[in-house]
């Protein structure tokens, strides 16, 4: 009986393996309490208010590969256990991309502008878009230069299809430009964005409103956003939108495009050997959760971790993010891995 039993054993393991089941392991999820921890999200206090919670706590690792180049501590939010659980982990850097969602050129000096007197785009103000400028320029693009050399790739996404311009000017899923296309995309680009006017209708000056109920037709007719034609000129949307200048893009980062769909997205990336996604972009309870690019696609398929203070959240009514940006990084960490900046280290004799 034993034998037969057995023998039953190493059949439904062969079974299970002929299925293509992913093979399981046990995983001990008891939690230390840490003790006095330092403040998450502390390092860009102007982008992202740090996290303060009252209960943390310390897990094993999630990920220790063999051969690990990269060591990512990261944290997530459980109502369940009552507080924040952090959780070392090591990834091979060549099973690793990094992806920024929607760094859109706007207003940076390529020549897509923000369109007058109403129009909106990306933070929806061109002061707004200054300041997330300066996020690029202070946190996104040094970390790029920083990982580029430990990880298999670079990615960023950008909304359309990749149009005959940005094909000459980025590397895609499918193919690579030359230098000489490069320069020659650059020109076209420069030639396109110059040709649109940047003009849209003024903010309405009379309403028509019923007389029980205004407020309605108040919000009907004048939107707290309306970024369709109305207000930024009929083909905004349909112009080539460039990786924002303030990044240094270098030519073996990609480009993908949302119009093409998450699976052309998925497939590049795991025919490329990708098993974990640092994930960064804009905004971060918008574009950076539901696009194509966005961890509500990726976490399905990848271990995805969120750079919290490498993403920006919109924020209405606000001069500064950091507030809105701590929200939207803490609810996302309900489902998903938070990291940081300062938490993804090259590890001590690993080479690149």
């Amino acid at each position: 009986m034993k034998r037969l039993v057995g023998t039953l054993s190493v059949l439904a393991l062969a079974a299970t393996l002929i299925a293509g089941e992913p093979e399981k392991r046990a995983y001990d999820n008891r939690l230390k309490v840490l003790r006095d921890p330092a403040p998450l999200l502390a390092d860009h206090p102007e982008f992202i208010q740090p996290i303060q919670d009252v209960q943390r706590f310390e897990a094993a690792p999630l990920l220790d590969q063999e051969g690990a180049t990269i060591g990512l501590r990261a944290w997530r939010w459980s109502y369940n256990a009552r507080g924040i659980i952090e959780i070392p982990n090591r990834l091979r850097g060549d099973q690793t991309a990094v992806v920024v969602v929607h760094p859109w050129g706007i207003d940076d000096g390529q020549g897509w502008h923000t369109p007058q007197p109403a129009g909106c785009a990306f933070q929806c103000t061109p002061e707004k878009n200054q300041l997330l400028r300066k996020h690029v320029r202070q946190v996104v693009n040094p970390m790029l230069k920083r990982l580029r050399p430990h990880v298999a790739m670079v990615m960023y996404s950008l909304p359309g299809t990749e149009d005959p311009i940005r094909k000459k000017l980025y590397r895609s899923v499918r193919s690579k430009p030359t230098a000489r296309q490069r320069a020659q995309g650059k020109r076209e680009l420069t030639a396109k964005l110059a040709s649109f006017k940047y003009e849209g209708q003024p903010l309405p000056q009379k309403l028509q409103l019923d007389k029980e109920l205004p407020v309605i037709d108040y919000f009907r007719q004048f939107q707290g956003l309306n970024a369709q034609a109305r207000f930024n000129g009929k083909g905004f949307w349909q112009l080539p939108i460039p990786v924002i200048q303030d990044i240094e893009v270098a030519e073996e980062d990609v480009v993908a495009y949302d119009g093409e769909g998450y699976k052309l997205l998925r497939d590049f990336l795991k025919q490329n050997g990708i098993r974990h996604v640092i994930l960064a972009g804009y905004n971060t309870d918008m574009c950076v959760c539901s696009t194509t690019a966005g961890y509500e696609n990726l976490r399905r398929d990848f271990n995805v971790f969120l750079v919290g203070d490498a993403t920006v959240a919109t924020f209405p009514a606000n001069s500064k993010p950091a507030y809105a940006t701590n929200a939207a990084v803490s609810f996302a960490a309900l489902d998903l891995l938070i990291t940081q900046d300062s938490w993804i280290k090259p590890l001590k004799g690993a080479t690149p």
